[in-house]
């Protein structure tokens, strides 16, 4: 009898875990994917930089 009471308490840890995997997963995909739409907007931003520095006068 406790054995199956102290299984019910390590399988709803494991399902806890399971469902937090759950959500970093998608957050993990949502990251990506804003990445993805956004990369010429990122990529246009770092070349200004990358030129604003490059053309920079240290006098």
């Amino acid at each position: 009898m406790m054995n199956k009471l102290k299984g019910l308490v390590v399988e709803e840890q494991g399902q806890g875990m399971t469902e937090y995997g759950l959500v970093l997963g998608v957050i993990a995909v949502g990251v990506v994917a804003t990445l993805v739409l956004l990369k010429e907007q990122i990529q246009a931003m770092f070349d200004e930089v990358l030129t604003s520095v490059s053309t920079r006068d240290d006098s």
